[in-house]
């Protein structure tokens, strides 16, 4: 692995719990501590959740609205909760995930930076200058997570196409300093936009996009009364007087490879789909990645699994690269447009009070709305997430979670108790059994949900992937052993029906 930020630490932790080696390598020597995203999405939350993680974040707020290119929308109107997690610095999130890869044994390597790579029939040889000279590591598949710029991209020769920068932005920590909030941005008139949120600790986060800054800023060569002077050019408010312990210049081009995979080589997060810092949009898309890609990668690289279930990465998460890039182009247009734009924002305000119209966009940016194309069936929830929250009374009498269920990074066969035997409970855990050794297999009785219209009528038997995913629920879809096929690999033993 390439890349030692949040999906390529999320990713190798993946693989880990499907028991791959991995190693990563990150050319910096330290982690930068630099927070471009300051939060993620539900969803994000949810996988966090589903493997543990979430509650050893501590404490952090939700948001309380949504919006669309600073279009808002109720989120409190919808059946079902679409807050993300807000103010939540990146380097937080960075140091949860490396704890984590630290208890499971992963190895991060920092001060390599990778230069070349040969691929072999069945391997991947990485050539890296480390802090004692030229260095090289041979594995079965190599992954860059290595960011926008990503060499392992380049040198695998995929192209990114999608649009050149036009304007440029800033972005800094900045303490001692209490200027007004703009969580969600301001519509500064002419086209820009500036933000700020508190962050806790005597710091602001501020992002300023003004029209009047170059294309391709350059954050070598950006100081603080750069930031300073555009902020008050744009606001009338003079933070001179504070101080940053963090900066950074973007442009606003963007780029989506043409493949997420080419031979033994894969591609995630930000080196896939490169967009501006928008709403934490390229975070929680990236950890998405991770999640989706680690349990595929690792049941194909210990053999578990055919090579032909990486194809699934590439079919199922470049449709929402796609997605991202067309979401990102047109939230900035709605941002940072001028006044010709009022027209289509008022038109976008009327849809957002519809309640429909709002649960599309919220599940676009919550990404509770994805949905893969899993198993042939009718029931809604195939291909939908699983929601982790969801409780199951055991015969034991405990009751469980299905994020606890998750965190051992298996599949899950969930059979509930009192369906009749006419094809779908006709013996599902013997069916299963053939895959126990990466499927669990667990029976219960649904707890009522709290609000009964929401989600969907929950399946008197499911199949979940790893990543949270329904691949198959009884009654109403294809054969189960099928779909255990297809998604974790041969049997290893022979099924006793």
């Amino acid at each position: 692995m390439v890349g030692a930020g949040p999906v390529g630490l999320m990713l190798a932790g993946e693989l880990r719990l499907g028991g791959a080696d991995v190693t990563v390598y990150d050319r910096l020597p330290a982690p930068s501590g630099e927070s471009r995203a300051l939060g993620f999405t539900k969803r994000v939350a949810e996988i966090f959740d589903q493997r543990g993680l979430l509650a050893r974040l501590g404490e952090f707020r939700r948001g309380q609205r949504g919006h669309f290119g600073g279009v808002g929308f109720d989120l409190s109107m919808l059946d079902e909760s679409h807050h993300g997690v807000l103010g939540l610095p990146q380097s937080r999130t960075e140091q949860l995930l490396t704890d984590w890869l630290g208890e499971l044994g992963v190895t991060v390597r920092r001060g390599y930076e990778a230069v070349a790579f040969t691929e072999t029939a069945d391997s991947v040889e990485l050539v890296l200058d480390g802090p004692d000279g030229r260095h090289r590591d041979t594995a079965s598949y190599l992954v860059g997570c290595d960011g926008p710029d990503s060499t392992i991209r380049t040198l695998a020769e995929i192209a990114a196409p999608g649009w050149e920068s036009t304007r440029g932005m800033y972005m800094a920590d900045v303490t001692g300093i209490e200027p007004s909030q703009r969580p969600t941005g301001e519509y500064v008139p002419g086209g820009s936009m500036v933000l700020c949120v508190s962050l806790g600790d005597g710091y602001h986060r501020v992002l300023i996009h003004d029209r009047s800054l170059p294309p391709h800023p350059d954050t070598a060569t950006l100081t603080f009364t750069d930031v300073a002077d555009a902020w008050q050019r744009m606001t009338g408010e003079s933070i001179h007087h504070g101080s940053a312990r963090w900066m950074a210049a973007f442009g606003n081009g963007a780029g989506l490879a043409a493949t997420y995979r080419r031979g033994r080589v894969l591609l995630a997060g930000d080196a896939a789909h490169a967009t501006p810092p928008l709403a934490g949009w390229g975070l929680s898309t990236g950890i998405q990645d991770a999640v989706n890609l680690g349990w595929k990668l690792a049941a194909v690289a210990t053999g578990r699994a055919p090579e032909s279930l990486l194809d699934t990465y590439h079919a199922e998460r470049h449709p929402l690269g796609e997605q991202l890039l067309r979401n990102t182009h047109a939230a900035t247009a709605l941002y940072l447009s001028g006044e010709e734009m009022d027209p289509l924002r008022a038109v976008m305000r009327e849809l957002m009070d519809d309640k429909s119209a709002a649960e599309h966009f919220a599940g676009m940016v919550s990404g509770l709305g994805v949905r893969y194309d899993t198993c042939p069936g009718d029931h809604p929830l195939l291909g939908r997430r699983l929601s982790p929250d969801h409780a199951l009374d055991l015969p034991d009498g405990s009751r469980t979670r299905v994020a606890e269920l998750l965190c051992r990074g298996r599949g899950v066969l969930i059979v509930t108790e009192g369906t009749d035997s006419t094809g779908v409970t006709d013996g599902p855990q013997h069916r299963a059994a053939a895959w126990s050794d990466r499927v669990d297999i667990v029976t219960g009785t649904w707890v009522p949900a709290d609000t009964p219209s929401v989600p969907p009528r929950l399946p008197a038997a499911t199949l979940v992937r790893p990543d949270g995913y329904v691949a198959w629920a009884g009654p109403g879809s294809a054969e189960l052993t099928a779909a255990l096929e297809s998604w974790f690999g041969p049997a290893r033993v022979t099924a006793g029906v």
